[in-house]
């Protein structure tokens, strides 16, 4: 003779948590798909974050290292030509185009003052709104490459703080539920309860698995990006210098 599985002869009580998760009510299950949705989500966006910000800060602390030890503008400008792209070479080069352009127009505006005949000016360095102006290009450059890097961290902030807020949704309603049930079937004991409450906690519990990692992550890679946007805003000091130092503004 056959003996009943051991959830039936338990009087369909749950035995452990998978069998709580996969006999639990529609609502429930429903609120964990979409928890384990978000979690792949978090994970994926970690993982991609973290190895972006890897690469891009280990080639610009690098870029960084060689840039130091260039003494002429020259130097740096063929140093940022034959080195990986990062973020520091493009901020320089977008800065040296920069000042090649407005010396171009400054020379051209020299050349049309000039009466015919006369002798051309020598090229002069650049204006004060000119030298604001490449102050402000380099802080745009730098935010864009902050903001490549940190497009999709709003994402992780977002799951971070909505989740709970599932988790405990599908618990409210999983305990709406399981006290529907014992008013329909008329009993209040704690074997009836337990069953249906414990399988309302799981959605709880399964957001605060989504919704730790996702915030150590944010808030890690937030302060990684800080650092990084530390690093780009004393390069563009830097490059300043060089310029000066060369007579370029």
């Amino acid at each position: 003779m056959l003996l009943p599985p051991p959830q039936i002869a338990a009087g369909a009580v749950p035995a452990s948590p998978v069998e709580l998760v996969m006999n639990a009510t529609t609502v429930t299950q429903v609120v964990l798909i979409v928890l384990a949705c978000l979690s792949l989500l978090s994970w994926g966006i970690i993982f991609g974050v973290w190895r972006a910000l890897g690469r891009a800060s280990g080639a610009a602390t690098r870029f960084s290292r060689e840039f130091d030890r260039a003494q002429r503008l020259d130097e740096a400008g063929a140093l940022a030509k034959r080195s990986a792209p990062n973020a520091l070479s493009r901020l320089f080069l977008r800065a040296m185009h920069f000042v090649s352009d407005a010396r171009v127009a400054n020379q051209q505006i020299r050349e049309l003052a000039t009466p015919a005949g006369g002798d051309t000016p020598p090229a002069t360095t650049m204006s004060g709104s000119q030298i604001e102006t490449l102050h402000l290009l380099l802080d745009t450059e730098a935010a864009n490459e902050r903001d490549r890097l940190g497009r999709f961290l709003p994402w992780l902030a977002t799951i971070g703080s909505v989740s709970p807020l599932i988790g405990l949704l599908g618990t409210v309603l999983g305990v709406i539920e399981a006290f529907l049930g014992i008013a329909t079937k008329g009993s209040g004991n704690l074997a009836a309860v337990a069953p249906g409450v414990g399988e309302a906690l799981t959605a709880t519990a399964a957001a605060l698995i989504v919704a730790i990692p996702a915030t150590f992550g944010y808030n890690i890679f937030a302060s990684r990006l800080n650092q990084f946007d530390g690093m780009l805003e004393s390069f563009g000091t830097s490059v300043i210098a060089l310029l000066v130092r060369e007579g370029r503004i």
